[in-house]
């Protein structure tokens, strides 16, 4: 069992409220869908803490256990949306961008479903889902058990 390297929350609280801060002045994306793109984002990334965290929020999201349970597979299935499909498809590409950076297809795809403003909330929703989940992953940060 992994045990928490250290509580990045109490030694540097300002840096750690501003990034949260930045998260919330992320408004045009709808819940359920910011929801799906953090958990993507988290899956690839294997952050247990995240993952957890925001299955529950795609959840209260409104999110069903059936789209949750087929995310990883997401292109197999018929079960998201034209927009859902290039909002991941924009997520993975930036999440994995050392294997082919930030294909010029998946960014003009973009443009067919989202507003100009909409596609840089997107990119911000996917670089700080990022940054959270090296944050996470850095100091072995794990969700609590809980009752279900």
């Amino acid at each position: 069992m992994m045990i928490e390297r250290l509580d990045y929350v109490s030694i540097n609280g300002p840096a750690i409220a501003s990034m949260a801060q930045a998260k919330s002045d992320v408004t045009s994306i709808d819940r359920k869908l910011r929801a799906l793109l953090e958990l993507r984002v988290s899956q690839i990334n294997g952050c247990a803490y995240c993952v957890d965290l925001h299955t529950r929020e795609a959840r209260h999201a409104g999110e069903t256990t059936q789209r949750l349970d087929c995310l990883p597979v997401w292109r197999e299935v018929p079960f998201y949306s034209e927009t859902e499909k290039a909002a991941l498809a924009w997520a993975e590409a930036l999440t994995r961008i050392a294997g082919n950076g930030a294909p010029e297809a998946l960014y003009n795809a973009l443009f067919d479903h989202f507003s100009d403003a909409q596609i840089v909330d997107l990119t911000l929703i996917i670089a700080q889902m990022n940054a959270w989940n090296r944050l996470a992953i850095g100091f072995h940060h794990l969700p609590d058990p809980r009752a279900e």
